[in-house]
């Protein structure tokens, strides 16, 4: 299992749990570090690796073989131009025999952010470190993943829309905020 911008690694680890081998990739160094620190069991295995980069995603295929791909949230805050390389980096570790299960913002998750950064206490801390860092969720169409992922010869064999709910509530302690996301299972 490669779980493709890992992030915080709490995926990873819980992926790990269930497949005989689970590997968290993330581009960042400091996240790889920090991913490493917080599993000292080893019960994941960590590398950075930059998914826009199509020969360190064949060295990973190589070395893992066909895999089943975890992608959360990557491709709608890429850059334009970087999108179809990150949808190439699902289809190449996938490779004939692996799934891919993809989840990503849905365009109208732009409102519900913004939203959220008008509470009169302002964003939550996890959104409020989005904007800090220069990200800009939710900046595709609904289409574009889908589209995506068929360019690279993968097709969605499920997918469905359903709210991700976060883990933070509103600055007023009222609710948790639901991210509207659509959720895919892409496979040849």
């Amino acid at each position: 299992m490669v779980d493709l911008g890992c992030g915080s690694c709490a995926t990873t680890r819980f992926l790990a749990e269930r497949f005989a081998r689970a590997a968290g990739v993330d581009l960042s160094r400091v996240v790889v570090e920090h991913a490493r620190r917080a599993d000292p069991s080893g019960t994941a295995e960590f590398r950075q690796l930059n998914a826009a980069e199509p020969e360190q995603v064949r060295a990973l295929h190589a070395e893992l073989g066909d895999a089943d791909v975890h992608l959360r949230a990557v491709i709608h805050q890429s850059e334009p131009a970087a999108r179809p390389a990150i949808a190439a980096a699902v289809a190449t570790p996938a490779g004939r025999r692996g799934r891919a299960f993809i989840v990503e913002a849905l365009a109208v998750a732009k409102t519900v952010i913004a939203d959220a950064v008008r509470d009169a206490g302002g964003p939550p801390p996890k959104i409020a470190r989005v904007f800090a860092h220069g990200l800009t969720p939710a900046e595709t169409e609904d289409e574009t993943v889908p589209e995506l992922l068929q360019e690279t010869g993968l097709s969605a064999l499920a997918s469905a829309r359903a709210d991700l709910v976060m883990t933070e509530c509103r600055a007023d302690g009222s609710s948790r905020t639901g991210l509207p996301t659509q959720w895919l299972v892409a496979g040849r």
